[in-house]
């Protein structure tokens, strides 16, 4: 009856010592979040119900197939993203191994061996063979909410992993669709010059029948031939790039270097006039980097507590309980049970300071994290309107560009027609076709650039990680 008395008053103990725990509670920091994004469109900005750009699955931002199956076979098999969901089962370990600090530990144990007294004072020897089964349980009683507040950290750091994999796969996305648009703006580069260089071979011909008939000079002839080798030698230096940047994709999606499907060309690629970014208050529950720094945040702060409970004493409950004879036949007879009931405490008395700094230390890192927390929501904010600002102003340019190769190429055409009437020198013709090459090269880059900052928005506002 004393020993259940005894078991009863350790649980309640237990009990009441659980609703004790030392340690700040986590608050959330505050944040300055602006009203609007800057570099918004002001017509978009006053509709705040307009569902974010960021909300939207990858799948519908980008509707090439061919970048799609490219998509999903990175999701499956680059390193990265299998590198973090490996970081995730880490973290689950080490949470079952904190979780697992709170509850009794529990042994069992079994003996049996044969042992003989020596016969001694007229006393023949003796052989006996002693058994023993035993169960032992040892509790340290969470008092302060040592194992409590480590466990909130190790949660915590479990919930981090998993935003820095999402994180991951939205770097992920961005990053094959970026790279993929921009082969397929070395493709429009390369079939630019191969049409150049046949346009440029053909007008070598008639300049050639031109000076051999006395018409023109050979000097005509040699310039033509400028434009021939300029056009040409830009092919094998756009076919190097491609090859290149199809080995950067490979890579991207977990292959070994080899060629990568083709889908839509550049200048079919869709594309809104104008993004809607959402409110800015609801990056901060979308975007991954900054969930992963408030995790951070959280489990600093949690340690703060683990390291506040050394102060306080450690109290253990044991207990030891089994049959033990020295036959077998009386193992479970009553004479043969034992057991054995007992608690400690550990107060640490000196220590150097050991415990003062580990609380120091704790607090100075969760300062440290509440500063990355507020500069990762900053920068998010900056990401966003630099994102919104380069996609309209290359959008501008590309508009422009449009009308500079309209313009260059109806040039190329007049000066042509005067140079054939002899109206013109060849030179004008020279002038105007690198001008016009150039004006298309430059047009394909602007493309480029437009989509890229496409994806740099749908990046920034936190979208692709979405199943």
């Amino acid at each position: 009856m004393r020993a259940r008395n005894v078991v009863s008053g350790a649980i309640l103990f237990a009990a009441v010592s659980s609703s004790c725990t030392v340690g700040p509670n986590y608050n959330k920091p505050l944040v300055v979040e602006p009203t609007v994004y800057r570099g918004a469109a002001a017509e978009l900005s006053a509709k705040p119900d307009v569902a974010s750009f960021g909300d939207q699955k990858w799948w519908d931002v980008f509707e090439d197939e061919a970048l799609q199956t490219l998509i999903r076979a990175a999701l499956e098999q680059n390193y990265d993203v299998r590198i973090a969901a490996t970081r995730i089962l880490e973290a689950r370990a080490l949470l079952g191994i904190a979780q697992a600090d709170q509850l009794p530990e529990v042994t069992a144990s079994a003996s049996v061996f044969s042992q003989r007294s020596p016969a001694a004072a007229g006393r023949p020897a003796v052989d006996t063979s002693p058994v023993q089964l035993g169960l032992s349980a040892s509790w340290e009683l969470d008092f302060w909410g040592r194992f409590r507040r480590a466990t909130e950290s190790a949660r915590a750091n479990l919930l981090s992993d998993e935003w820095a994999q999402r994180q991951v796969i939205s770097s992920l996305v961005s990053d094959v669709a970026s790279a993929y648009f921009q082969l397929r703006e070395q493709d429009l580069e390369l079939e630019i010059s191969r049409q150049t260089l046949a346009s440029r071979r053909d007008s070598l011909r008639l300049t050639q029948v031109l000076a051999d008939g006395g018409a023109t000079s050979l000097l005509d002839v040699r310039q033509a031939e400028q434009l021939v080798f300029g056009a040409s030698a830009s092919i094998p230096d756009l076919e190097s790039r491609i090859e290149q940047q199809e080995n950067f994709i490979s890579i991207l999606v977990g292959r070994n270097p080899e060629g990568v499907m083709r889908g839509r060309p550049l200048i079919d690629q869709q594309q809104p006039p104008e993004v809607p970014a959402g409110l800015p208050s609801s990056l901060l529950e979308r975007r991954p980097d900054i969930l992963q720094a408030e995790q951070q945040l959280v489990a600093a702060n949690a340690q703060i507590g683990v390291a506040k409970a050394d102060f306080f004493p450690r109290i253990s409950l044991t207990a030891i309980g089994g049959y033990q004879s020295s036959a077998l036949a009386r193992l479970f007879t009553g004479p043969a049970g034992l057991w054995t009931f007992g608690a400690s405490a550990l107060q640490p008395v000196f220590e150097g300071g050991r415990i003062r700094n580990n609380v120091a230390f704790a607090e100075a890192r969760t300062q440290e994290a509440t500063l990355v927390y507020q500069r990762t929501v900053q920068q998010a904010f900056r990401d966003v309107s630099d994102a919104l600002v380069s996609y309209r102003k290359s959008r501008e340019v590309r508009i422009e560009q449009q009308k500079l190769t309209t313009a260059a190429e109806d040039a190329t055409r007049l000066s042509n027609m005067r140079y054939r009437g002899g109206a013109a020198s060849y030179l004008e013709v020279l002038d105007s076709e690198t001008r016009f090459f150039d004006a298309q090269l430059n047009l394909a880059q602007a493309q480029l650039r437009e989509l890229q900052s496409l994806v740099q928005i749908y990046r920034s506002l936190g979208g692709g990680w979405q199943p």
